[in-house]
């Protein structure tokens, strides 16, 4: 899979990115690179003392309308860079005290991506995407990725197409996120960061409840107890001038009957604190 006939997503464009053409992602045919930096703030299983070394792409193949980085998402905003020039960054983060490398919203950007990642890096590799994921795609990645990161943001499709313009969500994320399995089995610790496998993000949505209670059902019912983490985010900020419910941070009760619910399908993970929806945790792009 290359830049030309574009289908590095489930979109699947068929742009070629050789010749300037511009897809649903924005991407040209090298990586934008938005910001690298030491990021403290994911899970503490990743981030560990140093923070994960987070490389932010600009661009992304969902365009969610209440996206915390839309500033660099919906423009392709970033510094163009080829294979070498991203191993470097990531060497660099590395020597800085790095974690893990965390790629963050990479899927686009992938044929730069892959050459990078040889030889294999000193620590661990984190693929951080949104879940909509094409299978094919990730078949490359297959021994490269260490830990997979995906979100799990609908199973409701009619709010998928609303607010991220991808009514098949679901059913590709799931897919998306069984072939990430395949690919890392279990999750595997070491000492008290986790060192392979899979942490399944889930935002919940203002007014959305059933839709959150929707994708832990799925989790549940699909992995043992254990097999797969949960981070379940109540981190979601207003953005923009969105609607009702839209227009408002989730309420306690929401969070605590969401988590309740993780609890019951036996699902492990982790929890989020209300102070963490607060525009001062948006990377400054």
């Amino acid at each position: 899979m290359d830049y030309t006939n574009c289908k590095l997503c489930p979109r699947a464009c068929g742009v070629d990115r050789t010749r300037g053409q511009i897809g649903f992602c924005r991407g040209g045919d090298t990586a934008a690179v938005a910001k690298t930096m030491l990021h403290p703030w994911e899970e503490p299983a990743l981030a560990g003392s140093g923070g994960s070394g987070a490389i932010f792409f600009g661009g992304c193949t969902l365009g969610c309308k209440y996206c915390q980085n839309a500033a660099i998402s919906g423009a392709c905003v970033g510094e163009s860079v080829d294979s070498a020039g991203l191993r470097r960054m990531m060497e660099a983060l590395i020597s800085q005290g790095a974690e893990n490398i965390d790629l963050v919203t990479p899927s686009h950007f992938l044929p730069t991506i892959l050459p990078a990642l040889e030889p294999k890096l000193p620590v661990p590799v984190v693929y951080n995407c949104g879940g909509y994921e094409s299978v094919e795609a990730l078949k490359l990645l297959e021994g490269k990725v260490d830990i997979y990161l995906p979100d799990l943001k609908y199973a409701d499709a009619h709010l998928a197409k609303a607010l991220s313009g991808a009514v098949d969500y679901f059913p590709v994320a799931t897919e998306a996120i069984r072939e990430m399995f395949r690919q890392t089995g279990p999750v595997q610790w070491q000492g008290d960061k986790v060192c392979k496998g899979i942490i399944i993000r889930h935002l919940i949505l203002p007014g959305q409840v059933e839709n959150s209670l929707r994708v832990l059902d799925w989790i549940g019912e699909n992995f043992a107890p254990g097999q797969v983490l949960v981070s379940l985010m109540r981190q979601y900020t207003p953005m923009g001038s969105l609607p009702a419910p839209f227009d408002r941070r989730i309420t306690d009760e929401e969070y605590e009957a969401v988590l309740s619910w993780m609890y019951l399908n036996d699902l492990e993970g982790f929890a989020q604190e209300s102070a963490a929806a607060d525009q001062a945790f948006i990377p400054d792009f």
